[in-house]
């Protein structure tokens, strides 16, 4: 049975959506998800699972693309705008035209595929953020993004593969680290590994996170009634 602390990270984890946007171009797209990954787990409760009225999220910022001529910018700019002010399918639409003009360009197929994802396409999202994977493979972002759409299809697998990517890529990244964490303690059922990936977690927060905190302190305590019980076990 699963605890409290577990139920609680399995609804973060449904919630991974939330929007936190900023400026960007079509080389540089939109500001990371720190609400999406980072800031539930600020709250002692979980947040109400998105909605398809619920802002949409965004890609950060990623290593440098293939320089754009400036209507191609604007273009971009147009959509990440549509996309800030709620017109969905204004944004969907402008990305949508230049993944089709420009396939080079991993912003434009990322944002795209977060807005399938909020709107539950599932196997649209994960196909666009491999696309935007092969256009930026040594983008960290974007496998954080794709391990968050395969783990939401139930490829866990695919899922650690992509975390674990995204942090060889950059070891200081704190997000997929905690997702990877995630992973393994309530689908592979791995809690040492998830314990260590949430002190890792936590050392790359300066700011601390109380809840993940929790989590570790749950997950410690889990540990050892486990123990305890194989020494009973043991003693029989």
């Amino acid at each position: 049975m699963r605890s409290a602390e577990q139920l609680r990270r399995a609804a973060i984890v449904a919630t991974l959506c939330a929007c936190v946007t900023g400026c960007a171009s079509v080389a540089e797209p939109m500001k990371a998800l720190q609400q999406a990954v980072m800031g539930p787990a600020a709250s002692a409760s979980a947040p109400a699972a998105p909605t398809a009225s619920a802002p949409t999220a965004a890609i950060a910022k990623p290593a440098p693309e293939a320089p754009v001529n400036p209507a191609v910018q604007r273009a971009y700019d147009d959509a990440l705008r549509a996309l800030r002010a709620g017109r969905i399918e204004q944004a969907e639409r402008g990305f949508r035209a230049l993944t089709q003009s420009h396939p080079d360009l991993g912003g434009p197929h990322a944002n795209l595929a977060l807005i399938h994802r909020q709107a539950g396409r599932l196997p649209e999202a994960a196909a666009e953020l491999e696309q935007a994977v092969r256009a930026n493979p040594r983008q960290p972002i974007y496998l954080n993004q794709l391990g968050i759409t395969y783990r939401q299809q139930g490829q866990f697998a695919k899922a650690r593969e992509a975390y674990e990517k995204a942090i060889a890529l950059d070891a200081a990244y704190a997000a997929p680290h905690l997702n990877l964490g995630i992973l393994h303690d309530l689908y592979l059922g791995d809690g040492p590994r998830a314990l260590a990936l949430y002190d890792r977690y936590l050392a790359l927060s300066p700011s601390g996170d109380a809840t993940v905190t929790k989590w570790v302190a749950d997950l410690k305590n889990r540990n050892k009634q486990q123990l305890g019980m194989l020494s009973r076990k043991e003693k029989e």
